[in-house]
């Protein structure tokens, strides 16, 4: 479809390029002309004003009507360049849409490729081979984690059993601790002051009497 409205996309891209450049130059040369024609109404208006001044009217009139037919071809010289204008900007959009078209269309010739060398059933054959190879995986790390030797013959119950037990007897023990009694602080005494001291007693008489004669029975 997209062959039949558009053509070879090189083809139609290098025809828009040289129309483009043709209509850049005509409209060059449009402009080229108008600029002339403006500066000969002008030219005609300060003859018209010259005659006007010698007092010759006819002479004014005749530079008058030459400068209305310069200003009735500039006009028709700007219609001609609105429609180059228009044809540019139509020219300029196919171009635009020849170029998406062909960018489109070669990134669906690749997308075909890519598909061509990459088949859905090999797609499928490598799934299934990972699938394969993610179970064997799974039980070679099961085989392993399984206990082998004098480990595979102990019973999982009777040691959770067993571990209970020992979890009881040491929460009897526990309780059956006496309580101890945390050994009392030390007062603490500001800096610079000493706890009051006890006079020593004086002894009495017979306290007195009582040393001596200790004294003298020790001799």
């Amino acid at each position: 479809m997209f062959k039949r409205v558009f053509g070879k996309p090189k083809q139609e891209s290098s025809n828009t390029v040289t129309s483009l450049d043709k209509l850049n130059e005509t409209l060059e040369m449009l402009e080229k002309k108008e600029r002339v024609l403006l500066k000969k109404a002008s030219a005609e208006v300060e003859k018209a004003k010259d005659y006007t001044r010698a007092k010759n009217k006819k002479a004014a009139i005749q530079c008058l009507k030459r400068k209305k037919l310069y200003e009735q071809q500039v006009e028709q010289l700007g219609n001609f360049q609105l429609r180059i204008h228009d044809q540019m900007i139509m020219l300029e959009g196919a171009k635009a849409t020849t170029e998406t078209v062909d960018a489109l269309r070669t990134g669906a010739a690749a997308m075909k490729a890519m598909q061509k060398a990459t088949n859905i059933d090999d797609v499928d054959k490598t799934m299934d081979e990972i699938n394969e190879q993610t179970e064997n995986m799974k039980l070679i790390q099961e085989a392993l984690a399984t206990p082998m030797g004098a480990a595979a013959d102990f019973d999982d119950d009777e040691l959770e059993a067993e571990l209970e037990e020992l979890e009881g007897a040491e929460l009897e023990e526990q309780l059956l601790q006496p309580a101890t009694t945390a050994p009392a602080a030390p007062v603490q005494v500001p800096a610079g002051r000493q706890p009051p001291r006890t006079a020593p007693q004086k002894n009495t008489a017979e306290e007195d009497e009582l040393a001596a004669l200790q004294a003298e029975m020790a001799l």
